[in-house]
Order: C-alpha cells, then structure tokens, then sequence
C-alpha cells in the first residue's frame, strides 16, 4: 500500500521538546513543548510536567521558558509580560501541585542562567554593558533616560573589539556575562560579582562558594579560560587557577575535589578534545582524556532549544557522546572510570538525572523527538511522551541503508534512502547531503529535508568523512587538509553509491549542504563537473575575508587551514590555497546559494563572492538571502523561513534533476 510523502509543511506540525529538568528529589520532571505559529512566524513554548511515569501540559498560551526549581514543588520560568522592561528579567513561580503562575522577582539584568547557592541566596549569569557595568543599580528615572539615549543611536554600531558580533546573539561589543548574586527576602539585593570587562563561561555552585571559568576581555577574545571562586558567605572571591594555558570547561566536582575537561590546544588545534583535569593548588593535573567528544554532534533539523548535556550526580559524571554515528549516554564515577549507559542507533539530544531515574529526549530512524526515562543502571527504558505521534502517522519513511566503502586508507561508511516503491529497472535523480562542521556526523534519526527529498522519488545518500566527529581526535583532525582528503573521501562514497545502485541517473545527482558542508559545495563545483547542480548554504568561499569578518574567524579560520596566523604572506598564501574562491573559473554548476543576512559564522559576502564569480562567468546562478536570520536557519529559524529555503533547494534540484 501506498503511504503519503512526507512534504515540506509537516515542519509546522513537529513538536520540539527542550530543556528537560527533574525537581531536586526526582519527584517532578518539567520540559517545554516548542511548536510552529504559522500566523505569527515564530514558536510557542508551553511547560510540561511528568509525575509517575505520566506527562501533561502545565501551562497554555503563556509562552513559558523554565529557568529551574526552587524546591522539589516550585518551578522557577519566565514569560513575557506587557510590563517586560528591555534588560531586565521578571521571574515567575509555579507551585506544580497546583496555582497558576505568580510573580515572584524582578531581576535588573538580562538573565543567562539562575541557581539557588542557599535559602534566600542565588548566583546569576546576567549580561551587561563593559562601559556602564552598573547599569543594574539605575533606578527607573535614570533606566528610562538611558533606553531613550540608547534608541536614539540605535541605527548606529560603533565597534572597537573582536569580536564585536556573535551568530544568533548580534552586535556584542563591550557585552559581558557577568557573574550577579542575588538575595532575596523583603527585598530583591543584586551585586555584580566579576570585573566589567570579565566574561563568564561557566558556573558550578559547591556548597556557599560559587566556581566561574572566563577570561578578561580586553579588545579581543582570549581562548583560554581562567577558574575562580567566589564565597557567598564572606564576599572573597579566590583564584583557583589563573594561568592563561588552557581551554577550561565542564567544571565538576566528584568527592570533595574540583574537575574540568582541560586542553592547552596543542596537538590537535582549537578543536581537540578537553582532558579530565584536576584543578587544585593553582596547578592543572591530567586524569584522562576522553575518546570521544563529551557532547551530541550529530547534525539533524529536528531539534529546537536543546538541554542538559552532562551532570554530576552522587559523585559520577553523566554526559552525552558522540560515538562513530550516533549519540550515547555515559556515566564516569570518581575515579573516571565509564559505564555506557545507552548506545543505541538514532539520537539523544539531552538529558537529565535526579532521584533512581534518568529522563532523556531522543529520536530514531522513523521518529521524532520523544521524552523516555530509565532507571540509573541504564534499564527498563519507558516512553513517557507522544508529542509527534500523529506527525508522521501515515507517512513513507525512507529507513537508511548502509554503505560500507574504503577511500585512502580510511574505512567508511554513509547511507542512502531509497523512494517509495524503488523499482532496480528504473533510473533515478539522486542527491548527496554533505554535514557541517567539519566535527560533527550524520546518523540514522529522522532527517525531515533528506525524508522530503525521499518523498519526491529522489535516492538520498550522506556519509561521514574524514574530519567528522565520532572518531577521535586524530581522524578529526584535517587542518590544512580542507579539500583534498574529504574531497577523495566524498567522491569515493559517490562511486560506492553508484556501485552499489547502478539505476541511479549519474547525468541527474544534485549536492548540497551547509557551513562545512558549504565550503565542500563550493570547493566541490570548482573541482568536478559530475553533479548536475549543487545548492550552497551558509558557505565559506575565501578563507581570508572570512577570517576577518567571522565571529570566530581570528582563531578558526588560521587553525583550520594550517597557517600560523592571519598575517604574512606564508600565511596567507595557505588561507588562499584552501578557499574556493580561487578556483571559481572553474566551475560550469549551476549553483543556488542559501545565505542569512544575521549570519555571523559564516556571514553574507562569502556567499556573495562565490556567486558574483559565477554570475560574471555566465554560470547559472542565484542567491537567497534570508533577512532577520542567522547560522541556524535550517535549524531552528523561523517557520515559515525555513519552509522557504527548503522550498528553494528543492526547486532547484527538481529544475536540474527532472
């Protein structure tokens, strides 16, 4: 029997769960419910709560995002309001046995994250203003002449730092995360902790002491992290470790000692994975380093706002990891040694750990994202949830086939997903779906754009190359390496596909992809004439305007492509060789290029250098900008946005391929 296509819409019917927290004692579990507005072009957040192995819906219409619990009956969230003043946060309070949301606090900062020290006594993340840092004593006489102040220069940026812009966040000259403590009682008592110009990454609150990782910023960005502690009880804040040698993040405490996952950068770059660290008497002891990267890289379009990656409970360490294809669940005790948890295929987006259980979101091949929970052991996995059950209800899922190959020296693998009724007599238009990154990978969970090329009888197939996550360090590891290995590795995967489905028609195979993916687009139709047509999204095309204009451009583009820095003529010279844009006489593609206007990873002019050199050559070409977007406009952009670039990719493929 015939089942209906999965088409580009359903994306408006997909619930997207997000930032799963279990009260204190294990008793409640709460998460948001994120789902598309089709009229308002945006998303609406309601809260829901499990009790006993069942889930309901907390609240309606109020737009809720949960920031914690204050007790193991008390939810802490936000929601916005009429009164809602620009850079201050209201909180709200939620009894769950019963009530409606009540006002509890206004907090005179723009909130990052909130958790309670002692009764009474919480330490805050809150941005602020390097140059008026104190903005958060202003009373409202003074608040109200400033924002009249600020609107009157709001067409102006006025920049003096790098960077000055962060994707998804904006300008972001002189903004800093502050570390605040706040007290309440008959009153609300806010002090800013840390320096104007400091920048918090991270908080771990122990006992009265509140740990913090950052660095000061000052003009530019450092990469390494200083460790601090600040005493809620004596207002003194010590220096746990202050050398400038280390990327530090992850802290964590197990039987009284202070951890983190330390790198100093120097074997595998920027992005080599941080080692168990001991941090004690200003030095830095290594205990183990991970094999895997301690967080979910697997690439997919179903997933919103995200949750908890890692947390320490009773002395162990819970965390994500990416594992060759898929995301597991692993659990250190005190002494580092692991248990794996939960390996199976699919994807686990977020977790958490309270009381005898373990709630965590994940999806499979034919679902989408479900709420489960597990006992401690990693057993007796129950679904607690059925947000999408009628989402894909009646739907043809193509189900991935795998495909083993070897290129070079490296043993591989990808999958392809076959259309409805594949017929082995009949010839077929394919297409060839490359991840971001580089250090990310693909698994087997639902993939809404691949299910709807699928849908409209075209053989999709994706791989992980060399440079993707899942492997370690060494395989990910391909600086100055951009467009020689992982070009051989996908061209490879190509003639595996080939071989393996001689009916696929080789004059009508499409390619795309985005950020890394991007690049190899680029990089692709400037070496090889194979694909009909190509669509290249949120690319990089020169790495030497990139690196200046990229908010992480300054250490990620130099590091990437093997230079020593961004100046000089030797390095330069390596940016150059490694960008498409070099090659663009080349190219005879026809290219559809998918950039945001907002998007400060890969920003605008790289997708517009790479199609005005297309367009002056006479090769067909177009470029959509999408305004009021950024780098995750495939993810979680605005619906009807993200509705629109696909329907532009899937045009274009079906112009060149039918």
């Amino acid at each position: 029997m015939t089942k209906e296509p999965v088409v580009i819409r359903d994306l408006l019917n997909f619930r997207f769960p997000e930032n799963l927290q279990y009260s204190p004692k294990g008793t409640y579990l709460a998460f948001q419910v994120a789902k598309a507005n089709e009229k308002k072009n945006s998303y609406d957040r309601d809260v829901w709560l499990v009790k006993d192995g069942k889930a309901k819906q907390l609240t309606a219409t109020l737009n809720t995002s949960i920031i914690g619990w204050e007790d193991d009956t008390t939810l802490v969230v936000t929601r916005p309001t009429e009164d809602d003043v620009p850079g201050m946060t209201n909180l709200f309070r939620i009894d769950v046995t019963g009530g409606e949301a009540q006002k509890w606090i206004t907090l005179p900062f723009a909130v990052r994250e909130f958790k309670k020290v002692s009764s009474g006594v919480y330490a805050a993340l809150g941005l602020i203003d390097a140059n008026d840092p104190d903005a958060y004593k202003d009373n409202e006489e003074t608040r109200k002449k400033k924002l009249e102040e600020k609107k009157a220069e709001e067409d102006y940026h006025v920049v003096d730092e790098v960077p000055y812009w962060f994707n998804n966040v904006g300008y972001i000259n002189k903004r800093r995360t502050a570390l605040f403590i706040v007290k309440t009682g008959a009153g609300v008592e806010s002090r800013r902790v840390t320096a104007p110009k400091f920048d918090v990454a991270e908080i771990l609150v122990e006992g009265n002491k509140v740990y913090y990782a950052g660095n000061t910023k000052d003009r530019r960005q450092q990469m390494t992290d200083k460790v601090y502690a600040y005493d809620t009880e004596s207002g003194k804040t010590e220096t746990v470790y202050g050398k400038n040698t280390h990327s530090i993040h992850s802290l964590m405490f197990l039987k009284g000692e202070l951890y983190a996952q330390a790198s100093d950068m120097k074997e595998f770059g920027i992005n080599e994975t941080g080692a168990f660290t001991k941090i004690a008497d200003q030095k830095l002891e290594t205990i183990l380093k991970p094999e895997r990267q301690l967080h979910d890289t697997v690439g997919g379009d179903i997933s919103l706002g995200g949750g908890r990656q890692s947390k320490v409970f009773r002395d162990a360490f819970y965390t994500l990891a990416t594992e060759e294809d898929h995301t597991e669940l692993w659990k250190y005790d005190s002494s580092f040694n692991k248990t794996v948890l939960l390996a199976e295929t699919g994807n686990t987006y977020f977790f958490d750990v309270a009381g005898k259980k373990i709630a965590f979101a994940r999806a499979s091949e034919t679902s989408l994202m479900e709420i489960y929970e597990m006992d401690l052991n990693g057993k007796n996995v129950v679904k607690l949830t059925n947000l999408n059950g009628d989402a894909l209800k009646g739907k043809y899922i193509a189900r991935p086939n795998l495909i083993n190959y070897t290129s070079g020296e490296d043993q591989l693998h990808g999958w392809v997903l076959l259309p409805q009724n594949f017929d082995k007599k009949k010839k077929y238009p394919a297409i060839l779906d490359i991840h971001g990154g580089p250090r990310t990978v693909y698994g087997t969970n639902f993939f809404h754009e691949m299910q709807v090329w699928a849908s409209k009888g075209y053989v999709v197939f994706f791989t992980n190359i060399r440079g993707s996550d899942g492997r370690g360090d060494e395989f990910a590891d391909i600086r100055d390496q951009y467009g020689s290995v992982d070009f051989d590795n996908l061209m490879d995967f190509v003639d595996a596909v080939l071989k393996k489905y001689p009916n696929i028609d080789e004059k009508r195979i499409c390619e795309t992809g985005g950020s890394y993916g991007g690049f190899m687009t680029n990089w692709i139709i400037t070496h090889t004439d194979r694909f009909c047509c190509a669509a290249s999204q949120r690319s990089i095309a020169n790495w030497v305007s990139f690196s200046f204009i990229s908010d992480i451009g300054l250490y990620f583009g130099p590091d990437q492509c093997g230079a020593r820095g961004l100046f000089g003529e030797a390095n330069t010279e390596y940016l150059w060789n490694h960008s498409p844009l070099k090659y663009a006489e080349n190219c005879k593609t026809p290219t559809l290029f998918i950039h945001s206007d907002e998007d400060f990873r890969c920003p605008l002019p790289e997708g517009m250098q790479m199609m005005q050199a297309l367009a002056v050559r006479n090769v067909e070409t177009r470029l959509v900008v999408f305004k009021g977007e950024n780098h995750e406009l495939s993810r979680s952009g605005k619906p009807l946005h993200r509705i629109r670039r696909l329907e532009e990719i899937t045009g274009w493929f079906e112009k060149h391929a039918k």
